[in-house]
């Protein structure tokens, strides 16, 4: 049997003693090292997305791994991917260490400086073991086996520009069309996503920032499961307890969320900490909400300056949504890509308070009325970052050519139609 691996290793040197040794293994079919978590996880999704068959059996990661510390990344290769073998390459073979690995979800632990007998031991017991849970997998249809649920963050370039309807509102679209979704308000001191939903409940992300094995029982423990059916994991109400939330925490709950729900709308709000700069670092798609007026572009222009300096997220990976504009303005979407280095959405949300004072000030933002302008905008958006179930009608209908009106559960908004910045429907490349 082909033993496919690969390794993750950031120094260059330990990198070619890697792949020296992976060479002379028997049967074994190592892949060139990635450099970093991120492109670790890029790349396994991507192999993922193609097919679950192409994973490697064995990823092999190394203790100077980054920028995600090597026992958080083990942690999300784990919950991510959970029949792939991981094996943590360290120099540090105290007990603790060890017990620390195997809690992290490493199936063995490589001591340097390496061996080819330790090191073959190790490979071929990871890959022993993620062949039975790829042939137990295979058999059963309860049991998670993708590389997870697309994870959205929404960001503001300061605060009020429309952060937390803009969240809301696609996290809606999304679990209208027929997804499981979950929003997060990972906006810790002054998240306010139960107050626009009516939601009153005790438990908070708080719960769950101690926990180290974030089991899908403690997880439905911690959530609220929101008439609209959205599930809900609210902000602490008292803004202090937001220290107790760190970023290896934040990791651990997105990655946990995002294998149990398709799609995964995290409200970072407008203030960077350590947990909304790990579940940015870890999204599919980072959202950066401006209004088009300067203050609001300075702030956007700066937030994308901090990310990439924090090395969180590069300006070119982060999409920026235009709130409130207005035809005439002087700041056009285009300037604002222009100014700020990122890719602007296509769909633009108008400026039109009067549709939503009346449910902001009732605190019930999913009873925003279908023909809202706004709303529509922003279901827009959701098709426009594909988070949205076309239904097989409508895909039918695209093949033949034939008009059909798409019919989603619990609202009548438009969805998934993008719309140019003058209100027109046109085709264009998605962000």
């Amino acid at each position: 049997m082909t033993t496919r691996i690969l390794p993750a290793v950031g120094d260059v040197d330990a990198a070619r003693s890697v792949t020296t040794l992976l060479s002379q293994l028997p049967e074994a079919e190592p892949a060139a090292p990635v450099s970093d978590s991120t492109q670790l996880i890029d790349t396994l999704a991507r192999l993922a997305g193609e097919s679950l068959d192409d994973l490697p059996e064995v990823v092999l990661v190394h203790e100077r791994i980054g920028p995600v510390p090597a026992l958080e990344l083990i942690r999300e290769v784990s919950l991510r991917f959970p029949a792939i073998g991981v094996v943590l390459i360290t120099a540090d073979v105290t007990p603790g260490l060890f017990s620390n690995a195997m809690e992290s979800g490493a199936r063995g632990v490589v001591t340097l400086p390496l061996s080819y007998e330790e090191l073959a031991n190790r490979v071929q017991s990871a890959a022993q073991w993620s062949v039975g849970v790829r042939r137990h997998l295979t058999t059963g249809n309860d049991v998670f086996t993708g590389p997870g649920g697309t994870v959205i963050t929404v960001s503001g370039a300061k605060g009020g520009v429309g952060t937390t309807l803009t969240a809301v509102q696609i996290a809606l679209a999304a679990q209208a069309s027929g997804r499981s979704v979950a929003l997060v308000d990972m906006d810790l001191q002054a998240g306010d996503i139960g107050s626009y939903l009516d939601v009153q409940f005790r438990r908070s992300i708080v719960d769950l920032s101690t926990i180290t094995d974030i089991s899908p029982r403690v997880l439905s423990d911690a959530v609220f499961s929101h008439g609209t059916g959205l599930a809900l994991l609210l902000a602490p109400s008292e803004g202090e307890s937001a220290e107790e939330v760190s970023d290896r925490s934040a990791r651990q709950i997105v990655s946990a969320m995002r294998s149990r729900y398709e799609v995964l709308i995290v409200d970072c709000g407008s203030q960077l900490q350590g947990a909304s700069a790990a579940a940015i670092e870890m999204a599919d798609t980072a959202l950066l909400v401006t209004t088009p007026d300067v203050i609001a572009v300075r702030g956007a222009k700066r937030v994308v300056r901090m990310w990439d300096r924090l090395q969180i997220r590069k300006a070119e990976e982060t999409v920026t949504v235009v709130n409130r504009f207005i035809r005439n303005t002087e700041i056009q979407p285009q300037l604002i890509e222009k100014i700020t280095g990122t890719s602007t959405a296509n769909t633009a949300i108008p400026a039109n308070f009067k549709e939503l004072q009346a449910v902001v000030d009732a605190g019930r933002l999913h009873e925003l009325d279908s023909k809202s302008t706004v709303k529509q905008a922003l279901w827009a958006l959701a098709g426009e970052l594909g988070i949205v179930k076309v239904p097989e009608k409508e895909k039918n209908g695209a093949k033949t050519g034939v008009k059909t009106g798409a019919k989603f559960k619990n609202d009548r908004g438009s969805i998934g139609r993008r719309r140019d910045r003058d209100g027109d429907s046109r085709k264009r490349p998605t962000t």
